[in-house]
């Protein structure tokens, strides 16, 4: 490998994590929407060269989350309700997408494995449910679960075996990894019942990956990500 491919590789690789790391402070809050950051300060923050930070500048003012005010200065954007719905759509979309590739190349170990989490996820959501049924704290089990949880996602996107889909659904979720765990354990510890009415999906959708139904197992994802979305934004839950 010459010098010069391995030099892009380097630099595509902190281009990536550079735009991870902003996309999730612009989504968690950290950066506040009309805040003005710089090529030079984020290079600071990340303990990185200028260049991956101005490559992550240039694909987050593609996905409108960040707006140029100089060469080298730029403002996070105020994102409008229609535009997050806009975007919430699109992230929808592309879970079904990856839901239905999934179907298409999950290999039986794969599926062993989510059957496997979700055997976990059961009992977690058992000992939850009793101790916030009893008054105890449910913290250290709630985080559990959503590591759980996080695990069997992750999984189906390894069944879709298409690292361009899962790349795409990355760059366009409504909500960073932090907010959404953030909003999940707010709600969860406010009401035990929340995303009851989506629980079973999970299993569900195994189902249909392991009959290769990919019809199915995209309309359960669809459902089931729109009702989520929903409900992380304090929406009512639609039908259809």
């Amino acid at each position: 490998m010459s010098r010069d491919t391995l030099s892009t590789l380097t630099n595509d690789t902190l281009a990536d994590r550079s735009y991870r790391a902003v996309r999730d402070a612009i989504g968690s809050g950290e950066l506040r929407p009309g805040e003005k950051i710089t090529e030079r300060g984020l290079a600071e923050r990340l303990s990185v060269s200028p260049t991956p930070v101005r490559e992550a500048l240039r694909r987050l003012e593609q996905d409108g989350l960040i707006e140029r005010t100089g060469p080298r200065t730029v403002v996070v954007a105020t994102i409008g309700d229609t535009a997050r719905q806009d975007l919430a759509e699109v992230e929808i979309g592309l879970r079904g997408l990856v839901a239905r590739f999934a179907a298409r190349h999950a290999t039986p170990e794969q599926l062993d494995r989510l059957d496997a989490v979700l055997d976990e996820a059961d009992d977690l959501h058992i000992v939850i449910r009793q101790r916030h049924d009893d008054g105890k704290p449910i913290d250290k089990h709630l985080d559990a679960l959503l590591d759980a949880m996080w695990r069997f996602n992750e999984g189906v996107n390894a069944c879709a075996a298409n690292a361009v889909l899962v790349r795409l659904l990355e760059q366009t979720r409504v909500f960073s990894p932090a907010e959404r765990r953030a909003r999940l354990l707010e709600r969860v510890a406010a009401d035990k019942e929340f995303g009851q009415d989506r629980y079973a999906s999970h299993r569900a959708l195994v189902l249909a990956l392991r009959a290769g139904d990919s019809a199915e197992a995209e309309q359960i994802v669809l459902e089931d990500a729109r009702g989520g979305l929903n409900a992380l934004r304090g929406e009512p839950r639609r039908n259809g």
